[in-house]
């Protein structure tokens, strides 16, 4: 089962999952997200959420972290079942940081609704239509996005976990045509707080993201404005922020 903890410094989370677990949402993802090319008002939203996969891959190639965490299993039911073997499951995690964590979940609404209705040819609806009610892929990245709920509620007060909430699934706009390169002034901005402060800010984070203001669309003119002066898609535009070196997790 995939679970997601808060790091220590409140950077981000650390998501971990077993082998299958992580293959399975690796698919799932990308099945989600589409081809490239298919949605192209989504491309910066659908790279943003390949980049997750990235780091899934990574971690299944044992290239991101390793935890032991208990099975279950213990001397008596050994005993009982005849076996000799370990108590302990590996486990494999990355970390994502948090204003990263929230645009892909949020994000994954949409690529949701999209990919429904492409498999259902029709307006998408998950109550009435059994087909995409029981859709392996959506199943497992609804499973995603709770487990990335259950971590916020388990790091923000009981008001701010409901206010991102209702950000996260009724009061943002569709991320078509949404310029991602704003994620990373957000992302550098909120690793340049400290501890504390990047826990309050956890909730300011998902409204800047939800909500597109005035510093979104400054980003958006200047990022769209670069794109037609070298003909060129807005995801090939590339800002002079510098993530640092090593992230205080």
């Amino acid at each position: 089962m995939i679970y997601l903890e808060n790091t220590a410094n409140n950077a981000g989370v650390i998501v971990y999952g077993d082998q299958f677990d992580f293959n399975g949402l690796y698919n799932s993802l990308h099945t989600i997200v589409g081809d490239e090319d298919e949605w192209i008002s989504f491309e910066g939203p659908r790279l943003r959420v390949l980049g997750v996969c990235y780091d899934i891959r990574h971690a299944m190639m044992g290239g991101r972290g390793i935890e032991f965490v208990d099975n279950g299993l213990d001397q008596g039911m050994m005993r009982n079942h005849g076996i000799i073997t370990n108590e302990k499951n590996v486990y494999l995690s990355f970390q994502v940081l948090w204003p990263e964590l929230l645009f892909v979940a949020m994000a994954l609404n949409d690529f949701i609704k999209l990919y429904a209705k492409k498999q259902a040819n029709k307006s998408y609806n998950p109550e009435l239509d059994f087909r995409n009610m029981w859709n392996p892929a959506i199943a497992a990245v609804r499973g995603f996005q709770a487990a990335i709920a259950n971590c916020i509620q388990e790091t923000v007060p009981a008001t701010s976990f409901t206010r991102v909430m209702k950000l996260m699934n009724k009061e943002y706009t569709w991320f078509d045509g949404y310029i991602t390169q704003y994620l990373d002034e957000l992302n550098i901005k909120f690793l340049e707080m400290d501890k504390e402060k990047r826990l309050k800010n956890i909730t300011i984070i998902a409204k800047r993201i939800a909500e597109q203001g005035l510093d979104y669309k400054e980003i958006k003119l200047a990022v769209e404005e670069a794109a037609r002066k070298y003909n060129c898609h807005v995801t090939n535009i590339k800002t002079d922020l510098e993530y640092p070196d090593e992230i205080d997790w």
